[in-house]
């Protein structure tokens, strides 16, 4: 049997556009993306020159361009200070194998027609706006691969998005190397048809991420991000933070610390809560009115 065709890989992850994708609205944003693309790249089968390709991941494995929240424009009080925290987890977690790479947010005062069914844009009212706008992230994508394919850094590259800006880097790889371009539409569960400028670009493609993907591919916490530093998942990323929030809260009073109550929550209960962990029962409803019940009935036994 021919030994396989081993090809230098790295994962390039256009940030935005894969969480309007696969994350927004989800309780998956805890993403551990090396262990992700890991699960991925698994189920591509592809040839080269009659050989079975067998992917080899470079450090860093995944570049992953983003941009840091703009404090005035985020949905929720906690938004920054998540993004803030996921970052240090991953790299902490991930180490070389992963490099973020920053770019901006530009917000400016700007005039728009407004919408209205069945008229020409011209035809509608016009209303002052915030245009915001993701600087650089596109630019140092594009950068990043087509440097590190012309310097022969990497055999293969995959791209982790649908956004038709990216098209003239992989052109350009293609025209200038030998580099396979692999691209994986951030999409969660259906699958999506690729923009068809990418889809001539790539050498093979995955038209979604599962679901299931996604909820295996999640980072622990805590994460040790310094000396004195622990970092946990964000209650506001779990299923249902409206049931966690409270048990947190009174986890916290009794336990006396943050980090106690932190622990407890995570740590399978053996003896009273038939080997679940705390924190999982706050998916539903059923359960958390359960662990409720036992946290009071704790809380008095011990006078506290």
């Amino acid at each position: 049997m021919a030994n396989p065709k081993i090809l230098r890989t790295r994962v390039y992850v256009d940030g935005y556009n894969f969480y309007y994708g696969c994350l927004k609205r989800t309780n998956f944003k805890w993403l551990d993306l090396k262990s992700l693309f890991d699960s991925v790249l698994e189920t591509v089968f592809l040839e080269i020159d009659g050989l079975s390709a067998q992917f080899e991941l470079q450090t860093p494995a995944i570049k992953f361009f983003t941009a840091p929240i703009l404090k005035n424009f985020a949905r929720t009080p906690d938004s920054v200070k998540c993004q803030v925290d996921y970052h240090a987890a991953l790299q902490s977690h991930l180490g070389d194998f992963v490099k973020i790479v920053e770019g901006s947010y530009d917000a400016k005062p700007a005039r728009a027609h407004g919408y209205v069914k069945g008229k020409a844009a011209t035809e509608c009212n016009m209303y002052n706006i915030w245009k915001l706008e993701e600087k650089q992230s596109d630019v140092a994508l594009a950068l990043h691969a087509y440097g590190d394919a012309i310097r022969g850094k990497i055999d293969h590259a995959v791209f982790a998005t649908n956004d038709t800006d990216l098209v003239p880097a992989m052109q350009a790889i293609k025209e200038h190397t030998d580099v396979t371009v692999g691209l994986v539409i951030p999409t969660k569960g259906k699958e999506r048809r690729a923009n068809t400028s990418l889809e001539e670009q790539s050498d093979w493609i995955r038209r979604s991420i599962r679901a299931e993907e996604l909820g295996t591919a999640q980072l622990p916490t805590p994460i040790r991000v310094s000396s004195r530093k622990l970092v946990h998942k964000p209650i506001s990323w779990y299923p249902r933070p409206d049931n966690l929030q409270p048990v947190f809260e009174e986890a916290r009073r009794v336990k006396k610390s943050t980090g106690t109550a932190w622990k407890w929550l995570n740590t399978p209960n053996e003896d009273y809560l038939s080997g679940r962990r705390p924190v999982d029962m706050t998916g539903n409803d059923e359960e958390t009115a359960e662990l409720q019940a036992y946290m009071q009935k704790y809380a008095e036994d011990h006078d506290l």
